[in-house]
């Protein structure tokens, strides 16, 4: 016989913290190169696109929107990887996109300890995202009123 697991909502499981709030708990927890480019790379986004919204997703991965995911903030031992939801789509000229390249969507920047990050690039790269992003924005239909 199989038990009902009962699924907690994103709200339930980070106690109602915002998901700025957990982004902010993510980089302090982490305390090393990790943490302090997840904050730099961060700030860069906000810096490109000020009122980007932040997101805490998938247990625990800070997401980066503006009419819909522009990328992904994943920490792992060796590398900071920034993952492009639309990356594949995106003109790269700095060649920034260094991981997930063979996919038909993404692509992914990692960033490794001691690495330099073209703020410039990233910027450009990162806006973008935010103009393909709202290239595909359906538009509500205007309703002709009868006279």
């Amino acid at each position: 016989m199989k038990k009902a697991v009962a699924k907690k909502s994103a709200a339930k499981a980070t106690d109602g913290a915002s998901p700025s709030r957990m982004i902010d708990g993510r980089i302090k927890e982490l305390g090393d190169w990790r943490g302090e480019m997840l904050a730099r790379v961060r700030g860069l986004i906000k810096q490109a696109v000020p009122d980007v919204v932040e997101e805490w997703k998938w247990r625990g991965v800070p997401v980066w929107e503006h009419d819909g995911i522009i990328c992904t903030g994943e920490t792992y031992k060796e590398v900071v990887k920034l993952t492009f939801a639309k990356g594949a789509a995106l003109d790269d000229p700095a060649g920034l996109f260094n991981s997930s390249l063979d996919g038909n969507v993404r692509r992914a920047i990692d960033i490794r300890e001691g690495e330099k990050v073209n703020e410039k690039a990233l910027k450009a790269l990162i806006r973008a995202a935010v103009e393909l992003n709202a290239s595909k924005v359906k538009k509500k239909p205007v309703r002709k009123r009868s006279a």
